[in-house]
């Protein structure tokens, strides 16, 4: 088998890769940058030690702290951390309240046995959710999602020229163009030539004359979702998701099986 123009660790770690399918090495620029400093929150210590371990065996992380409490983790998650791996259900402070606390640059991700909180996690802007019990090839995927976030990879958002995403777009309602801030969007339904889009500010959609298709690409496709040929739902904003109906607000809107898939896959379900 050839090799490509490696160092002696990336040949090492690019044969392990192919012999072991189930875990393949990461992707070559990952080893050439900086590596994220990890903080390991949970109250259980065999996870915590598992999670250790996982870090350990992934070149471009680097373990900064580990505790067995939310509480003794507050003054370790300023922003010299870039990411923190964090349990839920735990006593005193939960994962979900610490998570609250945190500010960019750190990105949080859930570890936790409750598949039950996955709606919540999108509330504190989870970067991921893990599901225990936890596998290497699980946390390696998730652990690269993360870095080559961090090695400018495109951006699924519109960014304005100082490169900043936008959390808002204009589209033409009548004869004006109308701003729409997108964290306030439910969901949106098309009707041919147009659009109603449901926000949480007004009791009323607000019409736009586009299609579906077309606002559903100007949409970031990590918070937007279709899920029927007729609806995109901010995933955000759904409160509950039962034997095909998605609830959103006080909508209930059928999910059908072409969009079933993606839809539960940003759940992290």
């Amino acid at each position: 088998m050839s090799l490509p123009v490696f160092g002696c660790l990336e040949k090492i770690l690019y044969i392990c890769g192919a012999v072991r399918q189930v875990c393949p090495a990461p992707p070559y620029f990952l080893y050439r940058m900086r590596k994220l400093r990890c903080v390991i929150v949970d109250d259980e210590p065999l996870a915590v030690k598992l999670l250790e371990g996982f870090v350990g065996r992934t070149p471009f992380l680097e373990l900064a702290g580990s505790y067995l409490s939310a509480t003794e983790a507050l003054g370790a998650v300023g922003g010299d951390v870039d990411v923190l791996f964090l349990d839920i259900n735990m006593p005193e402070l939960n994962g979900l309240e610490l998570a609250r606390l945190v500010s960019p640059p750190t990105r949080v991700v859930f570890t936790t046995a409750y598949r039950e909180y996955a709606l919540e996690s999108y509330a504190v802007h989870a970067a991921d959710y893990l599901l225990k019990p936890l596998s290497y090839p699980k946390f390696l995927e998730a652990a690269k999602r993360l870095a080559e976030g961090q090695a400018g990879q495109p951006a699924e958002q519109p960014a304005d020229d100082d490169g900043t995403a936008r959390d808002y777009l204009f589209v033409k309602c009548e004869n004006r163009m109308v701003r729409v801030d997108l964290p306030g969007v439910l969901y949106v339904k098309g009707l041919k030539d147009y659009v109603c889009i449901y926000t949480e500010d007004s009791p009323r959609a607000l019409i736009a004359l586009t299609t579906l298709k077309a606002i559903e690409e100007r949409l970031p496709s990590s918070r937007f979702c279709r899920v029927h040929k007729s609806y995109i739902v901010n995933v955000g904003k759904v409160c509950a998701v039962e034997r095909g109906k998605v609830y959103v607000g006080s909508e209930c809107i059928t999910l059908t099986d072409a969009y079933k898939e993606r839809f539960l896959s940003l759940l992290r379900l």
